[in-house]
């Protein structure tokens, strides 16, 4: 019964990072978007590799929506954004709240397109930067507010309703 439940939330923080890849946040990289909050309240509120699982999944349903515009790097930015959630859940169920959001912000933001400079160049990594920094605070602040409002349905027990066949 754990086991359905666990997915169900899996299912349904995946679900909510899919349909947030649809909100797209102005930038110079068209696939920046609401896909990371659901990972960031999935790393929180189940597991650091829930959370990985689902920034992954959804960062690249967020980069196909917008054409993949950076081609196969949308892969290794999907691994760098499922590393950034894992720690942001490892610190936040720790107790470092405040640390896992600027660890996110400024990975996310500054840390992880800096990865990129000797692929892309010194110009379209500075060009993406405030881009993604904005993203990174829109998507971590929203986590930030909606991870205490969650936490008290993950942490009550199971209703269960008894049905009664009246044939």
């Amino acid at each position: 019964m754990m086991r359905n439940k666990k997915f169900t939330l899996f299912i349904a923080f995946l679900s909510l990072s899919v349909a947030g890849s649809f909100i797209k946040i102005p930038a110079l990289v068209g696939s920046v978007a609401f896909d990371s909050m659901p990972a960031l309240a999935a790393a929180a509120l189940m597991s650091p590799l829930a959370g990985t699982s689902v920034a992954c999944i959804g960062h690249l349903m967020s980069a196909g929506l917008s054409g993949f515009p950076l081609g196969p790097l949308h892969f290794l930015i999907a691994v760098q954004m499922g590393l950034l959630s894992f720690c942001f859940g490892l610190l936040y169920q720790r107790k470092f709240k405040i640390t896992a959001i600027l660890i996110f912000i400024l990975g996310n933001g500054i840390g992880a397109p800096l990865c990129f400079w000797p692929i892309l160049g010194k110009s379209a990594v500075l060009a993406f930067i405030p881009g993604l920094a904005v993203g990174a605070v829109f998507n971590g602040i929203t986590a930030q507010l909606l991870i205490p409002r969650l936490s008290p349905v993950f942490n009550r027990p199971n209703v269960r309703i008894h049905h009664e066949n009246k044939s």
